[in-house]
């Protein structure tokens, strides 16, 4: 009975075969016609072997030795039973090992299914993680980290150490105590192993706890949060509550080097638009260590948040923290890819993660104190952790990247993508940069694959290029340009730079109010680098001596060649000043960085063989090599000829044209751009340049058209609300008639075709969609809340980008502006004053008041009493603390 059904089984399976379904309906195994021999004594007694029992010998199985394919055309293609007769004898042969009848065995693509893959988790706040899982579309969410194709990898930060420089962190929160690491961190403030914040009414002490657990909190707790390195283990430094010195930030940046992998820094100095300021002697040891000697000299890899003083015009070069080549400099976009309020642009900045924007717009979810959770963590304090966390990621995939590895897969894999900014340009190694977000949006994806791969890249070579000494005058309204023509030290092999990783420039610069000065930096290559901006609160009579300021902008480009050094004062009183040193650092290698790579295994960005056939061309086939040299820009892989259309694979990138030929070249020309296989294509019919084929796209325009600001497309004339700047030939919208412009979820309107504007008084809305009363003290405003203020309502005074009744200590009124009374700062050594800033009311310590003025000394006849000069007696030349005269002018005895 049991044998009849299974006969009726298996005849079951036969009849669906037979009717041409792909799969039985049922579990038999389907056989083939064909089978794996194993015979020894090689090819010519395994092709005897096949000719004599009827099969045909399809030749060794890949690479197996004495492994045979045969084929046995008269046995049925698909049966559910293994095949018997003559040939079956085949197995008899002394010569034959081994044999077996293939069958079919069930295989699926593993692409992702929405359907059936979501990655879900229990915690409670899982769903509202926007910036992990992007699929939102009430907030139009555009775009993601690919935080879960890392995930979908097996990558989760297993095994790698990541710390939090900061004010602490709550150890036993429930979403962080069991990933916590005690050996990861210290209380650098206490003096002792523990590093819980210090608790009070205000929870001041926080910011650490929140950092923590957008790195490592736990995941399926049903807590809060998910961690982008949910595996990964987390410890916590103490060191920003108490007084921070050279030795705290030394201390808290060696810590246990060889164990700690990733130390987050989401802290610097002052963002308030006057501060220059970097690491001292001993924290500049602690980098340089770590770089040299941590992680089994593989290098720390410290991550650091760019800063938060968008609002006081603050700019990043001015933090040496953020400006160090050793450091991973992190900037913000908001969840809409614009440019945050508090944001600071600089050339230094290397990538983006998210974090928060208008106050719309949605915020980072994370752990607080006390055990709980918060929906309201901002500022690039959040976008460090977030990369420190996608860089576990890639250091899980790749525990033998070197710091400098990591920037190298940084910025090959950061991308453009939705982040909105006006000065995105491609330089010439073909890397998208913009001084607002550095080379993109970290994509954690892309990052662990490109990590899973990665082969070291060559050692760095550091070039000291010769001193400028040449004095110049920087005069008021004009610029200063300086050439200097690097070699790249190609006369030192140890020191030869020529492709560049970062570049520093040593500056030193006289000037009476230091926030007068713009600077700029162009390779040899044309791309330009913004090293400082105008910085409209630095009133600083300090200028620059030997500040570094760092770009890497040039990132890829060669070293060698003319570099333009261009000064600008834009001055608030007429003077002249010096610029009286400056000299270029140039960090990289002397070859090619990915040169192994492509030698070893072409990667499917530089090989024709990998670009996807989506235009119908035939793919390019090799049919000899040549023995004669390529041209430079054909790969280490060679060619067939000696000219550039004739390479296997290309160096840099390459122009396909319409007869079907490629040409490799060292950079897109003009009218096309690189996209993310190395192919130059073309940019918008009026586009110069460009970041993508759509006319929206462009970043310059060809000659008779204009950029117009915001839809970044090129136009023959400035539409209405726009005027043409001749320098640049960009269409601006006036600061003053700045325009509210909405899409819709349906319907895109262009910049220039779709505005609304808002009433006096109110501020568009753009989560709601609507106008909304500004704060009672604004007048105009572009947000809610006090500091969001434009212009003032009656009675209040602008102060900081904020409307007060009166003017704060420390500044004073100033009138005449078109937006009213506003409030400016004294002069940096008057604690107080009136009319202008150096009319001093009282005075900064140590400074002393004298004729309302500050002074570090007081001046004959006049004795320091408290926080002010007074006149001595009469006839006195100088007189002790209480007055009292000690000396009288000549011809006069003093007093006793």
């Amino acid at each position: 009975m049991v044998r009849n059904a299974a006969w009726r089984r298996s005849l079951l399976c036969v009849l669906a075969l037979s009717l041409g379904f792909a799969s039985p309906p049922c579990n038999a195994r389907i056989y083939t016609n064909h089978w794996a021999v194993r015979i020894a004594g090689g090819a010519d007694v395994a092709e005897r072997i096949a000719e004599k029992y009827g099969y045909r010998n399809m030749g060794q199985i890949g690479d197996l030795k004495d492994h045979y394919h045969f084929f046995h055309s008269r046995t049925i293609k698909r049966s559910t039973l293994s095949s018997r007769g003559r040939h079956s004898f085949i197995s008899m042969e002394p010569k034959v090992e081994w044999i077996q009848q293939q069958v079919v065995k069930r295989r699926i693509k593993r692409d992702y299914n929405p359907a059936q893959n979501n990655i879900f988790f229990n915690d409670a706040k899982w769903s509202s993680m926007w910036y992990i899982h992007c699929n939102d579309d009430v907030h139009n969410c555009q775009s993601d980290m690919n935080i879960m194709g890392a995930w979908k990898r097996g990558y989760t930060g297993k095994d790698v150490v990541v710390t939090i420089l900061d004010d602490g962190i709550e150890r036993n929160h429930p979403d962080l105590f069991q990933n916590y690491d005690p050996q990861a961190s210290f209380d650098v403030n206490g003096n002792d192993m523990d590093p819980m914040p210090r608790y009070d009414a205000t929870n001041e002490n926080k910011h650490g706890t929140r950092c923590a657990g957008e790195v490592a909190a736990a995941a399926n707790n049903s807590h809060c949060i998910v961690g982008i390195a949910y595996n990964a283990r987390i410890g916590g430094v103490r060191m920003l509550d108490g007084d921070v010195t050279d030795m705290v930030e030394a201390k808290s940046l060696s810590l246990q080097p060889q164990h700690i992998d990733i130390y987050s820094a989401s802290w610097g100095p002052d963002d308030d638009g006057k501060t220059v300021d970097g690491p001292a002697s001993l924290a500049r040891q602690a980098f340089e260590n770590g770089i040299r000697m941590g992680r089994k000299a593989r290098g720390s890899i410290f991550v650091w948040a760019s800063g938060n003083g968008g609002r006081s015009r603050d700019h990043c070069s001015c933090d040496g923290y953020t400006n160090s080549i050793y450091t991973i400099s992190i900037s913000s976009t908001a969840e809409s890819g614009r440019k945050p309020w508090y944001l600071e642009e600089c050339s230094s900045t290397l990538t983006t993660t998210y974090s928060s924007g208008e106050n719309y717009d949605r915020k980072i979810i994370t752990t607080d104190l006390r055990h709980r959770c918060t929906d309201s963590h901002t500022g690039t304090s959040a976008s460090a952790p977030m990369a420190a966390a996608i860089i576990a990621l890639a250091l899980e995939a790749n525990p033998l990247l070197t710091w400098r590895d990591v920037q190298h897969i940084i910025v090959k894999t950061s991308r453009a993508g939705h982040l909105s900014a006006p000065d995105w340009k491609t330089n010439a190694a073909g890397y998208n940069v913009s001084h607002l977000y550095g080379f993109g949006l970290m994509d954690a994806e892309a990052m662990v694959k490109e990590a899973e791969r990665w082969k070291e890249v060559p050692s760095q070579h550091v070039c000291v290029e010769s001193a400028d000494r040449q004095i110049r005058t920087i005069r008021p309204e004009h610029v200063v340009r300086s050439v200097y023509k690097a070699t790249g030290c190609t006369d030192n092999p140890n020191h030869h730079v020529i492709y560049l990783e970062h570049v520093v420039v040593r500056i030193t610069i006289t000037h009476p109010r230091r926030g007068d000065l713009s600077i700029n930096l162009t390779s040899p290559s044309g791309t330009k680098s913004q090293l400082l901006a105008n910085r409209l609160f630095d009133h600083s009579m300090e200028g620059f001596k030997n500040w570094e300021f760092m770009t890497t902008h040039c990132w890829g480009e060669k070293a060698a060649g003319d570099w333009v050094l261009e000064i600008y004062d834009s001055p608030s009183q007429l003077r002249s000043q010096k610029l009286k040193e400056w000299s270029l650092v140039l960090y990289g290698t002397s070859v090619h960085p990915y040169s192994s790579l492509r030698s070893d295994k072409p990667r499917s960005t530089d090989s024709f063989t990998d670009i996807p056939n989506d235009d119908s061309s035939p793919l390019y086939t090799v049919t000899s090599v040549s023995p004669g040299p390529c041209d430079s820009e054909c790969s280490d892989n060679g060619c067939d000829g000696p000219g550039p259309h004739q390479c296997i694979n290309c160096l840099h990138y390459f122009l396909k044209f319409k007869n079907n030929t490629r040409m490799c070249v060292s950079e897109c020309p003009s009218g096309f751009f690189r996209d993310d296989r190395k192919r130059c294509k073309k940019c918008s019919s009026l586009c110069e340049t460009c970041v993508g084929s759509r006319s929206d796209q462009c970043t310059t325009c060809r000659t008779g058209f204009h950029l117009s600001e915001g839809s970044n497309t090129c136009v023959a004339n400035c539409a209405d609300g726009f005027y043409l700047d001749h320098g640049t030939f960009h269409c601006i919208i006036p600061l003053s008639q700045l325009v509210v412009f909405i899409s819709f979820s349906r319907h895109v309107f262009s910049f220039a075709s779709c505005q609304m504007t808002c009433d006096p008084g109110t501020y568009y809305n753009g989560h709601r969609r609507t106008c909304e009363p500004c704060h009672r003290a604004c007048a105009t405003c572009a947000g809610t809340g006090i500091e969001a203020c434009t212009k003032c309502a009656d009675g209040y005074l602008l102060e900081d980008w904020r409307c007060v009744s009166t003017c704060s200590t420390g500044y004073y009124l100033s009138e005449g502006f078109p937006q009213g009374g506003v409030c400016q700062l004294c002069a940096p050594e008057c604690a107080s004053c009136q009319g202008n800033s150096s009319y001093c009311l009282s005075c900064e310590r140590p400074y002393l008041l004298l004729d309302h003025s500050c002074r570090s000394n007081c001046l004959e006849g006049y004795y320091a009493k408290e926080t002010e000069c007074r006149h001595c007696p009469a006839d006195c030349k100088e007189c002790n603390q209480d007055g009292l005269c000690k000396s009288k002018y000549a011809g006069r005895r003093s007093e006793e």
